[in-house]
C-alpha cells in the first residue's frame, strides 16, 4: 500500500466508482479485498463517493510491470488552523491487497527509502527520492487477507535521503514534520520545494550528526550492483563458487540463505523498542512473529529450518584473499556501512540486483556469523561474509574518506589492504550491466 500528496491542479471527474455497497450484480467482480479498503476510504472522504479511478491497462497478474493496479484520487481540504494546505490525496493498491496473491513478496515498512534518482513529476524540481511512513488519517482495515496498513510516499531530497541513509527514516520524518514547507504535520510533498530542510534550519544537521554518533545507523542493508572475487583460488577451478559466474548457470543462494538475507534487510529498517535489528530466527506464537528479548548484539542465527539446501550449498568455505567490486552508488555507502554499522556493533549487507550473490559485512560483536576473527572472510555458496575488527574498521574509514565525495574522483577506483589480503573497486554502472562482468 502506498500514497502520494504532490501538489496539483484538480483532475477531471470520473463514472461512479463500485465501493462496499455495490449491487450484488457486481459482487462477483469486485476483488474480495477491495471492499475493506473502499470503506476506509468512504470513512474518510464521505462527500466523494466517486473519485477518479486509474487502473493498470495490462494487470499486473497478467503480466504487467506495475503490482500497483489501482488509483483512487481524493481532495483533501486539509487543515486550515494546523496551516496544512489543501491538496490531492492518491491512494494505491496492488494485486495482493485485493486477492490477497502470495506472488509479491516485496514488502514496504514505514522509515523505509527509495532511491529514484529522478524528479518524482519528471520537472526540474530537487525532490528525487522518496521516504516511506504510516498514514496519518487512513486507519489500518481488516481485509479477508488480513491487515492491510497504508503507507504514505514522502518527496525528499537527495541530501535528505543520505540523511535518512546513515541515521534512520523515522528520524528524518519526524524532522520534516517540523518544517511547514517540506511536509508539516501531514508530510505534504510539495514539488515545488527549492531548500532542504537543512537549508532551511541549519540546526537540523546538528540533530542528525547526534543521531548517527549515539544511534549509528539502522539501515541494514541495500539492493546494489555489487559482486566479488575470491581471489584465493584461481578463477578456472571448477569448485570455484564465487558470486561472478560467467555461464548460463551461476550458483544460487539456497531458499534459506535468500530468506535470511530478505529477513535482515526487511526487519532491520524497523524502529521500535525492540533492537536495531531484530534475530533472524524470532519466536513465533499463534501464528505471529515475536522477537526475543532485546540483545546487546545483534545476530545473524538461523533457525532449524526444514528448507531444502542443495549439497553444494552446505559447506562454508574459509577464503583467504577477496576482492569486492561496487558502482559509484554502492560503494558510496560504505563508510556509512562501517560508521554507522560496524563500529555499533551490527551488520550490512550488499544485495545484488544483477545477480544472486550477496556481501555481507559483520563486525565482531555479531553472533551466528559463519565468518570468524580467524577466518574473517567466508563464503555460503554466492553469500559472502566479511568480518571486519573495529581497529581495521577505523583503518578503512581513513582510507575510504573520499568515498563520501565520489564526485570528487574519476571511475574506476581501487583500494587495497595487502596486509589483510582485501581488494575494494568502484567501477562504473556498465561493468554490471554487462553478462559476463
Amino acid at each position: 500500500m502506498a500514497e502520494l500528496r504532490p501538489s496539483g491542479a484538480p483532475g477531471p471527474t470520473a463514472p461512479p466508482a463500485p465501493g462496499p455497497t455495490a449491487p450484488p450484480a457486481f459482487a462477483s467482480l469486485f476483488p474480495p479485498g477491495l471492499h475493506a479498503i473502499y470503506g476506509e476510504c468512504r470513512r474518510l472522504y464521505p462527500d466523494q463517493p466517486n473519485p477518479l479511478q486509474v487502473t493498470a491497462i495490462v494487470k499486473y497478474w497478467l503480466g504487467g510491470p506495475d503490482p500497483l493496479d489501482y488509483v483512487s484520487m481524493y481532495r483533501n481540504v486539509g487543515s486550515p488552523s494546523a496551516n496544512i494546505p489543501e491538496h490531492w490525496h492518491y491512494i494505491s493498491f496492488g494485486l495482493s491487497d485485493l486477492y490477497g496473491d502470495n506472488r509479491v513478496h516485496n514488502t514496504f515498512c514505514s522509515g523505509d527509502h527509495v532511491s529514484w534518482h529522478s524528479p518524482l513529476d519528471n520537472s526540474e524540481s530537487r525532490i528525487q527520492h522518496m521516504l516511506l511512513t504510516e498514514d496519518p488519517q487512513m486507519q489500518p482495515v481488516q481485509t479477508p487477507f488480513g491487515v492491510v496498513t497504508f503507507l504514505q510516499i514522502v518527496g525528499v531530497c537527495t541530501e535528505e535521503l543520505h540523511a535518512a541513509q546513515q541515521w534512520n527514516g523515522q528520524g528524518i520524518l519526524e524532522l520534516l514534520r517540523t518544517v511547514p514547507v517540506a511536509g508539516g504535520p501531514w508530510l505534504i510533498t510539495d514539488m515545488r520545494r527549492g531548500e532542504t530542510i537543512f537549508e532551511i534550519d541549519p540546526h537540523l544537521q546538528e540533530r542528525v550528526d547526534k543521531g548517527i554518533e549515539t544511534d549509528g545507523s539502522n539501515l541494514s542493508g541495500v539492493s546494489a550492483k555489487c559482486a566479488w572475487d575470491d581471489l584465493s583460488r584461481p578463477p578456472e577451478d571448477d569448485e570455484d563458487s564465487r558470486s561472478i559466474c560467467v555461464g548460463a548457470q551461476p550458483r544460487r543462494l539456497s531458499g534459506k540463505d535468500t530468506e535470511q538475507i530478505r529477513e535482515t534487510l526487511r526487519r532491520g529498517l524497523e524502529i521500535n523498542s525492540k533492537p536495531v535489528l531484530p534475530p533472524i530466527n524470532p519466536q513465533r506464537q499463534n501464528g505471529l512473529t515475536h522477537d526475543r528479548a532485546p540483545s546487546r548484539k545483534d545476530s545473524l542465527e538461523s533457525d532449524s529450518s526444514t528448507a531444502i539446501i542443495p549439497h553444494e550449498l552446505i559447506r562454508t568455505r574459509q577464503l583467504e584473499s577477496v576482492h569486492l567490486k561496487f558502482n559509484q552508488e554502492s560503494g558510496a555507502l560504505i563508510p556509512l556501512c562501517l560508521r554507522g554499522r560496524l563500529l555499533h556493533g551490527r551488520h550490512f549487507t550488499y544485495k545484488s540486483i544483477t545477480g544472486d550473490m550477496a556481501i555481507t559485512f559483520v563486525s565482531t560483536g555479531v553472533e551466528g556469523a559463519f565468518a570468524t576473527e580467524e577466518h574473517p572472510y567466508a563464503a555460503h555458496g554466492p553469500w559472502l561474509q566479511i568480518l571486519l575488527t573495529e581497529e581495521f574498521v577505523e583503518k578503512m574509514l581513513e582510507d575510504l574518506e573520499d568515498l563520501t565525495s565520489p564526485e570528487e574522483f574519476k571511475l574506476p577506483k581501487e583500494y587495497s589492504w595487502p596486509e589483510k589480503k582485501l581488494k575494494v573497486s568502484i567501477l562504473p554502472d556498465v561493468v554490471f550491466d554487462s553478462p559476463l562482468h
